[in-house]
């Protein structure tokens, strides 16, 4: 099982007992730390989509060590100006040990309890929707509707709904 999480504004694909190095985090060598924005999980064909987020998803992981990153030279030079400027950056890191990935299905649920909430004015919309514009226009001509030729499909909805 992996999943995508955001950790301190970068995303990284994780698996469990995978050791990852991410920008510097608050917390002392050895501190437990949760990340609830999860992006993605996947387990085989199994894949769990968020949008943006997974909710009730958690990726358990503890930190093993604070660090520095390999130095990074910035020189700039701007040629036959004797302009010469020489800097070097080392990044603050903190590596972290996947303990856990935990998905719970708390989105799925909700999306199954707005479906039974449709009124019944948007699912004559809805039938109405699925006809064509001809057969609007038909039905438009049978109501008596004045100006139902140069009507759109979404204006002949409104008029007979």
């Amino acid at each position: 099982m992996y999943a995508i999480v955001e950790i301190a504004g970068q995303q990284f694909k994780v698996a469990k007992d995978q050791k990852v190095f991410v920008h510097r985090l608050a917390g002392e060598e050895g501190d437990s730390v949760s990340f609830d924005k999860v992006l993605l999980t996947g387990d085989g064909d199994n894949i769990t989509l968020g949008a943006p987020a997974i909710e009730g998803a958690l990726v358990d992981a503890k930190i093993t060590r604070h660090l520095k990153g390999d130095k990074v030279i910035v020189f700039k030079k701007k040629r036959r100006k004797g302009y010469r400027v020489k800097n070097g950056h080392r990044q603050a890191l903190t590596e972290i040990s996947i303990e856990g990935i935990s998905v719970n299905g708390k989105k799925a649920t909700s999306a199954k309890k707005e479906a039974p909430k449709a009124s019944k004015e948007e699912t004559s919309n809805n039938d109405l929707n699925n006809n064509t514009v001809a057969e609007l226009r038909e039905m438009a001509k049978e109501k008596g509707v004045e100006g139902y030729s140069s009507m759109k499909k979404a204006e002949l909805v409104a008029a007979l709904s």
